[in-house]
């Protein structure tokens, strides 16, 4: 089985095929109720669009704000930058620059480089945030640094690493995400190591952070804790800061900001994408890779009687998709339609699609439109408002629906 590029692949020119099938496993956590649902009718296919709102960035990643109510936008770049963007534009400079120096370097190119950004959830007063990269050697590193008074730059005089995971076999499947939940710990999504078909048995191995979401508790005076309710904390055989297991590349993965349910996009194999919707509670959940991918059986090998979360919803890869883009749940205030629809993309194909938040699983997903950009990630603005980021192009996007 051949390794899925992403999310840096070759776009190409397609054509939708949507398949789903019947339930497999445990139901998921119902997501708590939220008070801006749309209806499923209320969102027309094709209604939403992009709108074009700087470019001139170099191969960005993400897009993230800080809640520190200066309402800026920064998105990460993949080399190892950080750029803001505020009133609409792109600012000169760097807010980070990891190239300037930092232990072990940064290596970038492929599905490498930087590929998370999290601000602290007291960001605005102590000025802290985390990064996820991959290093010269290829292995993971999560790390903390802080920003200088004015929380207009990030000196790495005040760099501190948090975290390394070893990944020097193979370069794809790094993951990449890194979100503060709603619990005020620090999740990292990390993929399974690399390889087709993951050759190192990553994925349901508990005795390894490869495939993983993990879950710690960072100190800001240096190191952190695993806090108590993650599964194998403690006695309980595996590693502490594991909170879920059986992922292949989770390259995105989102809160909803209104019911704190847990979206997670994971990059499928050859034939299928998955978008996982779990409650806040979801500790312990298995997604199934490599025993699943999507709805699908992939491999039977130490399978058998394992409890694996259903995904919500799948699409599969005739006609182009290659790779999920994860979004997020729309909870602005300017578009009424869109409220309560998650937004996702395919990166090779452009592809736009929602899917209801309190649909049911299996849900269909509603395509809306093919685009030019590749788009490698979504971002949520302090308001609510959806960005997106076009991987060729270096173009920043705002998701609407007018």
């Amino acid at each position: 089985m051949r390794p899925r590029p992403s999310p840096i692949a070759t776009l190409v020119s397609v054509i939708l095929i949507v398949g789903l099938v019947g339930p497999v496993g445990a139901e998921p956590t119902s997501p708590a109720a939220g008070p801006a649902q749309a209806p499923d009718g209320a969102l027309s296919a094709g209604q939403v669009t992009l709108q074009h709102i700087d470019n001139g960035l170099a191969s960005p990643l993400g897009v993230v704000n800080a809640r520190d109510h200066t309402n800026r936008l920064f998105v990460l770049e993949q080399r190892g930058t950080v750029r803001i963007v505020k009133n609409g534009n792109v600012q000169s400079g760097f807010f980070l620059n990891l190239l300037d120096g930092v232990p072990g370097g940064v290596r970038s190119g492929g599905e490498r480089g930087l590929l998370g950004l999290a601000f602290h959830p007291g960001f605005d007063t102590n000025r802290y945030l985390f990064v996820y990269y991959t290093r010269s050697d290829g292995d993971i590193v999560v790390a903390k640094l802080r920003a200088n008074a004015d929380k207009t730059r990030v000196p790495l005089s005040s760099y501190q690493r948090v975290l390394r995971i070893e990944h020097s076999s193979a370069g794809n499947h790094n993951g990449g995400q890194l979100l503060f939940g709603p619990d005020g710990y620090l999740y990292i999504f990390t993929g399974d190591g690399g390889g087709g078909g993951d050759p190192f048995e990553n994925g349901q191995n508990k005795n390894s952070m490869l495939g993983k979401t993990l879950r710690i508790a960072p100190n800001l005076n240096g190191g952190y804790a695993t806090p108590s309710s993650n599964p194998y904390d403690g006695s309980t055989p595996g590693i502490d800061e594991i909170w879920a297991i059986g992922l292949r590349n989770p390259w995105r993965a989102s809160f909803d900001r209104e019911t704190d349910g847990l979206w997670i996009a994971d990059v499928g194999q050859g034939s299928w994408e998955e978008i996982n919707r779990v409650g806040g509670s979801a500790a312990g959940r298995n997604y199934g890779w490599d025993c699943r991918e999507g709805f699908h059986a992939f491999e039977s090998s130490g399978c058998s009687g394992v409890t694996f979360q259903k995904p919500l919803a799948e699409y599969g890869h005739p006609g182009g998709n290659c790779a999920v883009t994860g979004g997020f749940v729309y909870r602005g205030a300017a578009y009424k339609d869109l409220q309560g629809q998650y937004v996702l993309a395919d990166f090779c194909s452009g592809r736009l699609w929602t899917v209801s938040a309190g649909a049911q699983s299996p849900a269909p997903l509603k395509f809306h439109r093919d685009t030019s950009a590749m788009i490698s990630s979504f971002g949520e603005s302090e308001n609510g408002e959806l960005y997106l980021t076009d991987y060729a192009g270096g173009h920043l996007y705002r998701v609407i629906a007018p």
